[in-house]
């Protein structure tokens, strides 16, 4: 008999150990973002978050201290670092979650493999996933998260606050006389943007600016020749690209003074915390678009 065969029979054993320890599903019906129906604990006293930006979301809902798992990378805020880890978003380590004993596990559609999640359901374990795809999704998915886990009022008033936020940018820059052409960079090298698809493509364009790499492709890599030929007016790089200075970075775009961004002075860097995960400082990193790509609109 192979290690393996020897060593599957003893984990099953384990998990099934594990899973007798576990809180049963029991309470109330609710349909995910993924349209899953999953039945959720009247209160969720032990929550297990499958992803960084979960995490940050349970946090702005006030039921941080109810977490006892979450992912790796899971640094905001502070006290998220405290938080025993289950692996990463897109590896979790399944006899881990099962160890902590969640009776509620909250899943990202885009990053957490399907298949545990599907096994985490089947061991008794309730999975409630989420699925942002843009603003709109961010906000559907903290009143999703907020239901689920007795923090509906604070929710509401998070979504709300948002969207007050992202229309009372928006009616500023749709009275800019031009939209620039913006490009983002998310990488040093390769450079790498953000097309179709993304949250920095929406960022773009609610804060008045043309995304020059908008396209199919949703990270798109380009070369310097690329760059100068798209001919962005305002470049926005996000900070610690590469792991460079911000000096570093912009250093590395000042040879091409042909770049009418770069002729003129438009070189900004972005906290990439702002933009970089689905949660609510991404209405933070949308005002620094704003003021970025029109100053003029925000004196």
């Amino acid at each position: 008999m192979t290690r393996a065969a020897k060593t599957a029979p003893a984990a099953a054993l384990v998990l099934f150990l594990l899973l007798c320890a576990c809180p049963q599903a029991s309470g109330r019906e609710a349909t995910d973002q993924a349209g899953r129906r999953v039945i959720v604990p009247e209160r969720a006293e032990r929550l297990v978050s499958l992803a960084p930006s979960i995490t940050e979301i349970v946090f702005d809902l006030g039921r941080g201290d109810r977490l006892v798992g979450a992912t790796i990378y899971s640094t905001w805020p502070e006290a998220a670092k405290r938080i025993p880890r289950v692996g990463s978003y897109v590896k979790l380590d399944l006899e881990k979650i099962v160890s902590l004993r969640p009776d509620l596990c909250l899943a990202i559609k885009d990053g957490n493999p399907e298949h545990t999640v599907e096994r985490l359901a089947g061991l008794g374990i309730p999975v409630y996933v989420i699925d942002p795809k843009d603003m709109d999704g961010i906000i559907a998915a903290i009143r999703g998260i907020g239901a689920v886990i007795g923090a509906k009022k604070r929710a509401e008033k998070i979504a709300a606050g948002m969207r007050r936020a992202i229309d009372s940018i928006r009616a500023r820059t749709d009275r800019a006389e031009k939209r620039p052409r913006v490009f983002f960079q998310i990488d040093a090298a390769p450079i790498i943007s953000a097309g179709n698809g993304t949250f920095i493509n929406e960022l773009i364009a609610l804060a008045g600016g043309v995304n020059v790499a908008a396209g199919p492709d949703p990270y798109p890599r380009f070369s310097w020749e690329d760059v100068i030929a798209l001919a962005p007016e305002v470049v926005i790089i996000a900070s610690m690209a590469g792991g460079y200075s911000p000096e570093e970075l912009k250093k590395s775009w000042r040879r091409w003074p042909q770049i009418p961004a770069v002729r003129n002075g438009n070189l900004h860097v972005i906290d990439a915390n702002l933009v970089d995960r689905p949660t609510p400082r991404l209405v933070e990193g949308l005002a620094a678009f704003a003021r970025t790509i029109h100053p003029e609109l925000f004196r």
